[in-house]
């Protein structure tokens, strides 16, 4: 509750809540989402089968999550994947809960790169579900894969390839949508990678910084990142810098409102170098900034992990990191 400046107490209408629906390759991590998605405040529900996810969505929504203010709920979060079946229905059931609840789900899918997929089951030694005794790990990785391509369309799509757990867990915290902010009409991620660890799979566009000045031959300047002031007041002072970050802004800028009429809810766009640790970063934050009042802004920096003090600058700028 709220005072207005007459002194009455004014009501603020809580937010609706949100329906939060995690899917991907098994050994990508979406335990690990699920139970970040619960801390921060989530009816977590894992494996639901698919002709389950109306009724018991519209269920909880009508009662569990239907009390006062203080003690509400951010919502529902669902973990649907190769286990819970019939997934040629999933993109019907979305549509009919939106439908029934006037709720858009959100829509998180969760990848990695195969090599990645397989030295995580050998550490964990944990079976994959569509292993057999006549199907390797390999094959039943990749028969998954093709199955769940059409909800992997259809959703924001994150690569765990090099990621933690605590990593995953902040890049959720800042997907959520933070108190009070509006719903953007779309979502536009900037990540920085590194060639040498391979291009992420989550890139919508990608853009290969390799051709520019690299500050890592500076001895002076090779122990930073793109974030620090030193590094970046070298690349700013290059012409072809300023010139590729112009084209990449210019681009984006023309086909952003198209990616928005196709009803696109993300975007993410890649930039790589080869460390993924100065020119990369420095584009993605430079990016950043200049479509922080036109779009929703993450941003990424993968191969810079904890190191970065990025962060720290875009305070107050945007709900990012």
């Amino acid at each position: 509750m709220n005072v207005s400046a007459n002194g009455l107490a004014a009501t603020t209408a809580p937010r609706p809540p949100r329906i939060v629906v995690v899917s991907g390759v098994s050994g990508a991590g979406k335990t690990v989402a699920l139970r970040a998605l619960e801390d921060s405040g989530f009816i977590a529900l894992d494996n639901l089968p698919v002709p389950f996810l109306v009724p018991v969505v519209t269920h909880i929504l009508h009662h569990a999550l239907a009390t006062p203010s203080a003690e509400r709920r951010e919502g529902i979060a669902v973990a649907v994947d190769i286990r819970s079946g019939n997934l040629d229905a999933l993109p019907e059931a979305l549509a009919e809960l939106t439908q029934r609840t006037g709720i858009a789900p959100d829509a998180l899918f969760l990848d990695a790169r195969d090599d990645v997929l397989l030295a995580r089951f050998s550490e964990t030694r944990r079976a994959h579900p569509l292993a057999t005794g006549t199907m390797t790990v390999e094959e039943a990785i990749a028969r998954e894969r093709h199955r769940l391509e059409p909800i992997a369309q259809a959703a924001q799509r994150l690569d765990t390839s090099h990621l933690s757990a605590q990593q995953l867990r902040r890049y959720l915290r800042e997907w959520l949508l933070p108190d009070g902010a509006p719903r953007a009409p779309l979502t536009l991620t900037f990540e920085s990678f590194a060639f040498k660890q391979g291009v992420p799979l989550d890139a919508d566009l990608l853009f290969d910084a390799r051709c520019l000045p690299n500050p890592y031959y500076d001895p002076t300047l090779r122990p930073l990142t793109g974030c620090d002031a030193p590094v970046q007041a070298f690349l700013a002072a290059q012409p072809l810098v300023t010139r590729m970050e112009a084209d990449i802004a210019d681009f984006i800028t023309r086909w952003l409102p198209h990616y928005t009429a196709e009803q696109r809810s993300y975007l993410t766009v890649a930039i790589g170098c080869t460390g993924g640790q100065h020119r990369s970063v420095y584009l993605v934050e430079r990016l950043a900034a200049r479509f922080i009042p036109s779009a929703r802004v993450l941003v990424r920096h993968r191969a810079l992990h904890e190191k970065t003090p990025c962060g720290e600058s875009r305070k107050g700028q945007t709900q990012r990191e």
